[in-house]
């Protein structure tokens, strides 16, 4: 196994490294946050190291890096993360679920991170630092940009275009052909059927609350 080391030591970094461990392609040999940051010297029993240092300690010729950061700032902050690492000489690795159908035969990009029972159909092109969490079904001939997130049972119709440093909520459903714009948030349950501009943000209808007493509706 090739030795890593993850950037992050928040939540999906241990998610992260329980993924790496249960597949076992890679072994994490430690973790590395920026040094202004860093409060702890030991993570789920692994040392963590300044990242401006880190490649004293374990150089880019023996190491490999995932960057585990979640959509924070539209993904803008694994974006630069990402783009550190490499300068300083670091190959990016992906992980993708043994429980993941990947039918496409085209390969993901770097540092993408991709669970258990998503279905990447024919023809899908997935490009760099990529979260697809649990649930998803990505249709035909869709392309996803760099730097998105995408949460959980969401619905990709074929031939989509996901724009990078986007958001894509839970259960939320996108209509085939439709191409979502850069910097979007589309809210959890969202019904995307025509494509969307740079910098919009979609939200579903709010639920109703009905009153048992009287069987009135609330708005």
């Amino acid at each position: 196994m090739e030795d890593i080391i993850i950037f992050g030591t928040g939540d999906i970094a241990q998610i992260a490294n329980y993924y790496f461990k249960l597949d076992g392609k890679y072994n994490v040999a430690a973790f590395t946050v920026n040094k202004s940051h860093r409060d702890i010297d030991i993570f789920e029993g692994l040392p963590v190291h300044d990242f401006e240092t880190i490649n004293l300690t374990h150089p880019p010729s023996k190491y490999k890096m995932f960057i585990a950061i979640s959509y924070a700032q539209l993904n803008r902050l694994r974006e630069q993360k990402y783009y550190d690492a490499k300068a300083m000489g670091y190959q990016l690795v992906s992980y993708i679920s043994s429980k993941c159908t990947y039918l496409s035969h085209y390969p993901v990009g770097d540092n993408c991170f991709i669970f258990e029972d998503n279905t990447i159909q024919p023809f899908v092109k997935i490009g760099n630092n990529i979260t697809l969490w649990s649930g998803n079904h990505i249709g035909h001939h869709s392309i996803i940009k760099d730097h998105n997130f995408i949460s959980s049972h969401v619905v990709v119709s074929g031939h989509c275009i996901i724009n990078s440093n986007s958001f894509i909520g839970v259960n939320s459903t996108l209509g085939h052909n439709v191409e979502i714009g850069n910097d979007n948030i589309i809210g959890a349950g969202s019904i995307i059927t025509k494509s969307t501009q740079k910098g919009e943000v979609y939200v579903p209808a709010r639920s109703l609350k009905l009153n048992k007493s009287s069987n009135d509706i609330n708005l």
